[in-house]
């Protein structure tokens, strides 16, 4: 008995492991999302997560704080960034680099490659000069490269979009990995190669040096690390039991100087081996021992809401009059939040709706209704009124004056463009839009349509680009809603004359292709 005792003692998941896969399993509720190969787009999903967590994830039912960050810092042309700093500083007063210890997924992924049977390399003057690197990583790939280019009009989340393993690895992979996804294929370019190629030498590297992206690269980790000293949660060194022996400093994995400063992750291996139990967590006062029955129950509350979560988050969702299937939602990439890997470039996430965003060039899902459109024309299907439907009826007010009303527009072939101008893809694909509008005036009744989320002058811009077609505002986002649309820009609908649906895809679109597609009508 002895022996079984001591066995299950050696291979029980710890504690610490059983919160990190907690964790892990509550950031990624949306387990239907790894079935069908499509990301949530709940209510929950502009809330941001302490931990680093893709917020193209399949599973994914809340943001990355760090692509949170970035794409908030992006549009601080026209608005503060309150949401996403106010919850990045209250993460950080309350738990610190616990959250690095306890509550990250990808600091979870790191620890579990570490428990192959390799060589690893020891911690020293020169893995101690390296976790200085994501400090750097952080000031300017996360802070300054998103505010130059805010103020360019060209949303550039640097980090998500050239580094970001978690991304990668959970959003863009998990994505791929699914077989109606397989078409995605065909878009990957030279940025998810590189992604790749960084992402696999990153997992190498945790498998020879603990913890290697966590304590080298991580910009949230150096975010958590400016609040070590005020963080209510944490563990510290009770000065009168300490001996200074400097067992606590060698144990640790991380490139700590002592107990609690900025590289600590609270993981607890110090005091476990701290001769004479100087080490505990700091806390307003001493707790009482728990009883076991209390940390039965604890667990049981914890399972409970976990069993919530999991049910709200996968319950079937009901059938809506007039659309068909479930919307397709952004892969956040290498440019989400939703932070990510680049699949398909031409698609761009919509920000969230209060003060976290997914990244604004996340990548789009195929949809699971619509028919194929040319083949030379980009994009994924939207879902919602499908190809072949009659288009809703609507009225949207133009800039400059006067309405957009799909009801006088019969007789004619109608383009409408969904766009924003915080979404570089879209922007880049205007020209394409104009050109077709002066050479079909007689034919054709086009409309680029602006999402209902304003982070600019819609007015400056298209004054300063020069643009003579209209431009209206979807105030409400109800007419992108109707269309299938909600979480991918941009959005292209070609309407025939009679005001059926005869092409709905997310993606740019090159001229070529759309001068195909009103051709093809026009015949």
């Amino acid at each position: 008995m002895a022996k079984v005792k001591n066995w299950l003692a050696e291979h029980l998941p710890t504690r610490r492991r059983l919160i990190q896969l907690y964790a892990a399993l509550l950031y990624n509720a949306h387990l239907r999302g790894f079935v069908e190969g499509e990301i949530y787009t709940g209510g929950t999903k502009f809330l941001c997560v302490p931990g680093l967590n893709c917020y193209s994830c399949p599973g994914a039912i809340g943001a990355c704080p760090l692509g949170s960050l970035q794409n908030a810092l992006a549009s601080a042309r026209s608005r503060a960034p309150f949401y996403v700093l106010g919850v990045l500083m209250l993460f950080g007063l309350l738990l610190g680099r616990v959250v690095c210890g306890f509550l990250c997924p990808f600091g979870l992924i790191q620890e579990l490659l570490d428990k192959l049977p390799l060589p690893k390399l020891r911690k020293g003057r020169v893995t101690r000069a390296l976790s200085y690197v994501k400090y750097v990583l952080l000031a300017g790939l996360v802070v300054i490269v998103p505010l130059v280019y805010a103020f360019q009009r060209f949303p550039l989340p640097a980090f998500c979009k050239y580094i970001c393993p978690a991304g990668t690895l959970e959003g863009a992979v998990a994505l791929l990995a699914h077989p109606d996804n397989a078409d995605l294929f065909a878009m990957l370019g030279e940025l998810f190669t590189s992604k790749f190629a960084l992402l696999a030498a990153i997992l190498a590297a945790c498998a020879f040096i603990y913890r290697a992206f966590c304590r080298f690269l991580c910009p949230l980790g150096a975010i958590y690390g400016f609040f070590c000293r005020v963080a209510l949660l944490g563990v510290k060194v009770d000065p009168e039991l300490c001996t200074n022996c400097g067992l606590c400093v060698r144990q640790c994995r991380m490139d700590v100087r002592h107990v609690g400063d900025h590289e600590c992750i609270h993981c607890g291996a110090c005091a476990a081996a701290c001769p004479t139990q100087a080490i505990r967590w700091r806390l307003p006062r001493k707790p009482a021992r728990p009883r076991r029955w209390t940390r039965a129950a604890a667990w049981c509350a914890a399972l409970a809401a976990l069993a919530c979560v999991l049910w709200f988050c996968n319950r079937p969702e009901p059938t809506v009059p007039g659309r068909a299937g479930t919307e397709a939602a952004p892969q956040a990439t290498a440019v989400p939040g939703r932070a990510g890997t680049e699949a398909a470039p031409q698609a761009t996430a919509v920000p969230g709706r209060a003060g976290t965003e997914a990244a604004p060039q996340a990548t789009a899902v195929p949809g699971r209704a619509g028919t194929e459109a040319a083949p030379q024309a980009a994009g994924t299907p939207a879902v919602g009124s499908e190809v072949g439907m009659t288009c809703p009826d609507f009225e949207v007010p133009l800039y400059g004056g006067g309405t957009f009303a799909l009801s006088q527009t019969r007789g004619k072939i109608v383009v409408l463009n969904f766009w924003a101008t915080w979404c570089s893809p879209c922007c880049s694909e205007l020209p394409y839009f104009e050109r077709l509008w002066e050479a079909y005036p007689d034919d054709v009744a086009l409309v680029a349509i602006h999402s209902e989320l304003i982070t600019d002058d819609v007015e400056s811009y298209i004054a300063e680009m020069g643009y003579r077609m209209p431009f209206a505002l979807d105030e409400t986002g109800a007419v992108l809603e109707a269309l299938g649309g909600s979480t991918m820009l941009p959005q292209t609908v070609i309407l025939d004359r009679d005001g059926t649906i005869a092409y709905n895809r997310i993606g740019s679109m090159d001229y070529e292709a759309l001068e195909a597609q009103v051709r093809q009508l026009m015949a």
